[in-house]
């Protein structure tokens, strides 16, 4: 995962971008406009153009970013990004509006266990799920983690309450912690070993915390992805001994497992050090 970073002379920042304040517009064209804040060098106003009519804006986006950057001292630069490169999500908005597959959504959205005190996370998401996330549940807080500045900016342009990250899941910063429900809704786009995640999770969770792993599709739609799209599918789903044993590695316990030609379903809940004493 890529991270967009400038201190007005290039240099990379180890840290990964904030998304402060609502995306502006998004216009017929697909163009993005978002604010960033870079730690203590100041603003950046980011523009994302998508030139393509694709029915997947995300697939079609360019690498054709620029910004505008004010520093501390009051002077203003410009910085062009072209290498600004977004991978193709698109697979992740699935055709399909029959009534199973809202039913699959739905209970994905139901093994959470959300209430209206909860602050909930969703790590690599389609637009379909935070969609359905905001209309059925009542939370204290949701936070959408994802590699996609455009998906990210576009959320933020229909949700304004929604809050954004993009950085990696391990990284999450802790003013947004700690979490009672977790949506890993997309866990083989993760590049990190399921340990390295739970171990993070683990830090940033609350004891009880649920950590819902699914695909409304199943595992082999997930080989057929891997397949087509390399770069960004990185693994497949944990078989159920593998979950079960990396989970009681950092105090998760399985609590429900389903593994289904069209339907992968895994509920997993933090067992804190304090509640087995």
């Amino acid at each position: 995962m890529s991270s967009i970073s400038s201190s007005l002379s290039f240099l990379t920042l180890t840290s990964p971008l904030y998304i402060s304040r609502q995306c502006l517009s998004v216009q017929p064209a697909r163009s993005c406009y978002q604010r960033y804040a870079f730690n203590s060098h100041g603003n950046v106003t980011l523009s994302i153009h998508v030139q393509s009519a694709s029915p997947h804006p995300s697939s079609n986006l360019q690498s054709c970013c620029s910004a505008i950057a004010s520093s501390n001292d009051g002077t203003t630069s410009m910085i062009n990004f072209e290498d600004v490169m977004e991978k193709d999500w698109s697979f992740l908005e699935y055709p399909d509006s029959s009534e199973e597959h809202k039913q699959k959504i739905d209970e994905i959205i139901l093994a959470g266990e959300i209430t209206e005190t909860s602050k909930v996370l969703i790590a690599i998401s389609s637009d379909e799920f935070v969609d359905r996330v905001v209309d059925s549940s009542n939370c204290k807080q949701l936070l959408v983690v994802h590699d996609s500045l455009f998906m990210l900016a576009c959320i933020k342009e229909k949700y304004d309450k929604v809050k954004c990250w993009q950085g990696e899941l391990i990284y999450i910063p802790e003013k947004w912690t700690p979490f009672d429900v977790v949506f890993l809704y997309f866990l083989p786009a993760l590049p990190f070993e399921l340990g390295q995640i739970l171990e993070a999770l683990k830090k940033r969770c609350l004891p009880g915390a649920r950590v819902v792993i699914s695909h409304p599709q199943g595992r082999q739609v997930v080989e057929e992805q891997q397949k087509q799209y390399p770069h960004v599918v990185v693994s497949n789903l944990p078989e159920k001994m593998l979950l079960q044993n990396v989970a009681a590695d950092h105090s998760f316990e399985v609590v429900k497992f389903v593994d289904e030609p069209g339907f992968y379903l895994a509920i997993l809940k933090f067992m804190a050090e304090s509640m087995n004493e």
